[in-house]
C-alpha cells in the first residue's frame, strides 16, 4: 500500500504541478537521464507527504522509564570529570542503557529509511539551559558521532529567533518570521533541531523528498536532470565555486543547494560581478519548489521535541510565522549539523570540500547555548 500511495503521489505531482507550471522545458525531442541514472527511485525515502497524513512511525515518543534514564544519564555526566568539555559527552559518558538502542533506530531511518524522525517526551521546562543542552547532545550522540561547526568562528549551536534589530536581521532567514524557500543546510548529513519554543501561529517545519522530486522531473523531463547535475551552477556563499545541485554517487541521490547562494536574497544580494543563473536553471529551481511543495509533509512540533532530518536526502523549509507577546509564544529553535561515521555514504568530491572544514575537529569550537550576542555568530558576506 505504501509503495502504491507512493507512485499514486508521483503521479499526481507530475500532473498537476510541473507541465503547467514549467510549459517551456518539456520538449518534443527531450534528453535521456544521465548514463547510470535509474528512471525512479523506489526507497523507503521516495514518500510524499500524504503517506504520513495517518501516519506516527516518525515519533519516537519518550516513556517515563525513557525520562528517568534521561535523567539518571544527566545526573552521572554532571557528577563527572569531562576531560574535553562538550566534547566528551558521548554513550560513554551519557550512559541510555534502555534509550539507547531505539534512538540508534532513529540514526537508522535516518540514513536507511524515511530520512527524517521526531522525539518527544522532554519537558525541557524543568530543566536548566545548560541541562537541557546537555541532554540534546547526549540524545544525539546515539545517532550521530560528528557535530560540525557551522562557520568559520566555530559557532557549533545556531538559535533561530525572530530578530528585527537590524534590517539585515530582519531579511536574514535566520532571523525573520518570512517564509523560506525549500533548500539544504551548507553541510552536515544529519540537520537536528531543539524547539524551545514555538510562535503563536505559524511557523511550521516542512520536509519534501529527493527522490519523489527527482522522480516526477525524470518522468515529465529528463533533460531538467542533465541541468541539475551540470557542475555550471555558480554558488557564492560560502565562497565562489561551481558544482552541480544534484548527484547520484554510491547508488544515492542527493542534493545540496540554497537559493541564496545561486541567486541572492535580501540580505545577501547578489553581486553584478558574479555570473547569473541561466534560464534553464531557474527553471530547474521553481521546478524543483512547485514539486517539494506538492509533496511536501509538514512536522507537527512542540517545545521539548527534537526533530532530526537527513540533509543530503530531503529538502526542508520553513513557513511564516507570528509571535506572541510571551516568551512561550516566540518561536525559538536551535539548530546544529551531524554526521554518523559508521552510517554515512560516500560523498561527492565537491561536497567533501564543504564538510570537510565542518569535521575535522580543526579551529575555534564556540558553544552559545542562549541567542548569541551581535558578533558571535556573524551574517556572512559573499566572497570571491
Amino acid at each position: 500500500m505504501l509503495v502504491q500511495s507512493r507512485v499514486c503521489g508521483a503521479k499526481a505531482a507530475s500532473a498537476n504541478v510541473f507541465p503547467g507550471s514549467h510549459p517551456r522545458n518539456i520538449r518534443d525531442t527531450a534528453l535521456p537521464l544521465p548514463a547510470g541514472l535509474p528512471s525512479s527511485f523506489n526507497s523507503p525515502r521516495s514518500w510524499t507527504g500524504s503517506d504520513y497524513a495517518n501516519d506516527n512511525s516518525y515519533i519516537l515518543m519518550l516513556s517515563q522509564e525513557d525520562v528517568k534514564e534521561i535523567d539518571e544519564a544527566l545526573a552521572h555526566i554532571n557528577a563527572s570529570e569531562l576531560p574535553n568539555g562538550v566534547d566528551s559527552i558521548s554513550p560513554a559518558t551519557f550512559p541510555l542503557p534502555l534509550l539507547g538502542p531505539k534512538l540508534s533506530g532513529v540514526g537508522d531511518e535516518l540514513y536507511n529509511g524515511r530520512g527524517f524522525g521526531l522525539i518527544r517526551g522532554l519537558d525541557i521546562n524543568k530543566y536548566s539551559v545548560e541541562d537541557r543542552s546537555t541532554i540534546w547532545l547526549g540524545i544525539q550522540s546515539y545517532i550521530a558521532s560528528l557535530r560540525a561547526r557551522q562557520d568559520k568562528a566555530g559557532n557549533m549551536m545556531a538559535h533561530i529567533v525572530a530578530d528585527n534589530s537590524s534590517a539585515i536581521k530582519a531579511t536574514h532567514y535566520r532571523h525573520s518570521t518570512s517564509s523560506i524557500s525549500f533548500h539544504n543546510e551548507d553541510s552536515g548529513d544529519i540537520a537536528s533541531w531543539l524547539t524551545c519554543n514555538t510562535a503563536a501561529s505559524g511557523g511550521r517545519c516542512i520536509i519534501a523528498s529527493v527522490e519523489t522530486i527527482f522522480n516526477v522531473i525524470a518522468k515529465t523531463s529528463p533533460e531538467m536532470i542533465r541541468t541539475l547535475m551540470k557542475s555550471d551552477w555558480p554558488f557564492a556563499l560560502p565562497y565562489f565555486r561551481y558544482r552541480p545541485v544534484m548527484y547520484y554517487h554510491d547508488n544515492n541521490l542527493i542534493m545540496n543547494f540554497n537559493r541564496a547562494s545561486l541567486m541572492g536574497s535580501a540580505s545577501h544580494p547578489r553581486s553584478e560581478s558574479l555570473p547569473s543563473l541561466n534560464a534553464d536553471q531557474i527553471a530547474a529551481l521553481d521546478a524543483i519548489e512547485a514539486i517539494a511543495k506538492a509533496t511536501q509533509f509538514e512536522v507537527q512540533t512542540q517545545p521539548g521535541d527534537i526533530h532530526m532530518i537527513n540533509n543530503l536526502y530531503l529538502l526542508h523549509r520553513r513557513d511564516s510565522f507570528v509571535n506572541g507577546d510571551e516568551p512561550s509564544a516566540r518561536r525559538h529553535l536551535i539548530r546544529m549539523r551531524l554526521r554518523c561515521e559508521k552510517r554515512a555514504p560516500e560523498l561527492p568530491i565537491e561536497l567533501q570540500d564543504e564538510w570537510r572544514p565542518a569535521f575535522d575537529g580543526t579551529g575555534d569550537r564556540l558553544w552559545h547555548l542562549m541567542p548569541m550576542p551581535d558578533g558571535f555568530y556573524p551574517l556572512r558576506a559573499f566572497s570571491l
